[in-house]
């Protein structure tokens, strides 16, 4: 081909470090802009080796984080107590929590601290595991369907396993991760929808939350989970991806229900911040979630078309470090039951769907009625009270302001948020194991309804439910 028109090599580059120096100006100008706004822009986070810590991560390896004009450190913690004491005395600017954490912080369960929330980072994400042996004596009361277990699988079938560990002389002993959790409520809800109590507290006297218990839960690191059962040491446990996978994966247990089919698109991890960060940070808080919310949106695009991606991400060691194939068997819409008994569950892990990221008041009442059931809580409360709760720690309005921008940019849509008009309350459902109804605007009603738990003026004193 020829050219007709002829370069002028010193001038082209003379033009194109013109232009260069341009674009870094305007680029520049940016940032210094962004910055500006901004209270604090170097900022560490806290996370729990866990597969729901995705949006961290994405937002972070996206850079997400660093459009916002944010500067991002992402940190694994031992333990959720770690963690919690770690964002409390500023060794961290926020972190990935348990979706109750905070909420038992505002009640002084604990610890007493002021912690809010204005983002949800997942729904759903949980199972209920138990070791081969229990599986075993558990499966010949299980219906059969098409030669495979029907699911849900309920606790009932458990009950005569632990009546065969009682007459043996053995304790049942059972894990979840942190006392003020969703693992630790979430398999109480099941064992007592199948008529297993799973024990009272008694703060502050007994924090053990093991009294009148059949089966006694304790607390263990999610990731030592697997290796825990392993040991014997526990015959079961709660827990977050990938640790119910792996027990599938390593042989030594079978997930017998997901939280999803426990409770339908229940809220399971937060992002939380002292209210201290919040209010001295108004500007850097809103940016954080606007990161996150893009983030959410990434991972459940267009039928999670990118959480291969994100899979890769949460595979290195720095994030969850759990071979690729045990994260991806429930990133990609599939969960493992049995050994070889892989079924579809598209909403195990949700992050944007479904209003996904919004912190719904409800789902705080809620987690604070089990509070209540099993006695952290352990006095009658008015309805008010919940909802006064509910609002000290979940910031709705947080997420909104950060939505709204990301929707002036063109960097989301508003069908992708909540309407103006958004009570923070989800409608009444009884998408729950035990087909009990939840009104978040009726605690009380909802906790009457139980057959196992304290209700009413109903208290633990002194290792007795008394009226």
């Amino acid at each position: 081909m020829k050219h007709t028109g002829k370069f002028n090599l010193p001038d082209l580059a003379k033009s194109l470090s013109v232009a260069a120096l341009v674009v870094s100006t305007l680029i520049f100008t940016t940032s210094v802009s962004a910055a500006e706004k901004l209270e604090k822009d170097s900022l560490k986070f806290g996370f729990i080796k866990l597969t729901d810590m995705a949006p961290l991560a994405v937002a972070l390896e996206k850079g997400f984080f660093e459009e916002e004009g944010l500067s991002v450190q992402l940190e694994a913690q031992a333990n959720w107590k770690v963690l919690l004491d770690r964002v409390i005395g500023g060794e961290l600017d926020g972190a990935h929590m348990l979706a109750p954490l905070p909420l038992g912080t505002a009640i002084g369960y604990g610890t007493k601290a002021d912690i809010v929330s204005a983002f949800t980072l997942t729904l759903n994400g949980d199972a209920i595991t138990v070791s081969n042996a229990v599986w075993k004596q558990m499966k010949p009361q299980i219906p059969m369907e098409g030669g495979k277990p029907a699911h849900p699988i309920k606790a009932d079938t458990l009950k005569p396993v632990l009546e065969k560990f009682k007459a043996d002389g053995k304790p049942f002993n059972m894990a979840m991760t942190f006392p003020v959790g969703t693992h630790n409520l979430k398999l109480r809800y099941w064992l007592a929808a199948g008529g297993i109590n799973p024990g009272f507290y008694e703060p502050p006297q007994d924090t053990s939350g093991q009294i009148n218990a059949e089966a006694m839960l304790s607390v263990t690191p999610p990731p030592q989970m697997p290796a825990t059962m392993d040991s014997g040491t526990i015959v079961g446990y709660c827990v977050g991806e990938p640790w119910n996978q792996q027990a599938v994966f390593k042989g030594i247990g079978v997930p017998v229900i997901s939280d999803y089919e426990l409770m339908k698109n229940s809220s399971e991890k937060i992002f939380g911040v002292t209210k201290e960060f919040a209010d001295k940070n108004p500007n850097t808080h809103v940016a954080v979630i606007k990161a996150l919310i893009r983030a959410s949106l990434w991972l459940d695009a267009e039928g999670n078309k990118n959480r291969n991606e994100g899979v890769e991400m949460l595979s290195q060691k720095q994030y969850v470090g759990a071979d690729y194939a045990v994260i991806a068997n429930s990133m990609n819409g599939t969960f493992e039951y049995e050994k070889g008994d892989k079924r579809d569950l598209p909403d195990f892990n949700v992050f944007a769907r479904h209003n996904g990221s919004y912190p719904y008041y409800s789902d705080a009442v809620w987690y604070l009625t089990q509070m209540r059931r099993w006695g952290m809580i352990n006095e009658e409360k008015p309805d008010s009270w919940y909802l006064d709760i509910a609002k000290k720690v979940y910031r709705p309005e947080v997420f909104m302001t950060a939505a709204k921008a990301l929707v002036a940019e063109g960097k989301a849509k508003a069908s992708d948020f909540p309407a103006e008009s958004e009570s923070g309350f989800k409608p009444v459902s009884s998408d729950f194991i035990d087909g009990i109804a939840f009104d978040g605007t009726k605690p009380n009603d909802y906790l009457s309804k139980f057959a196992i738990g304290l209700k009413g003026k109903q208290k633990v004193a002194s290792g007795k439910i008394v009226d």
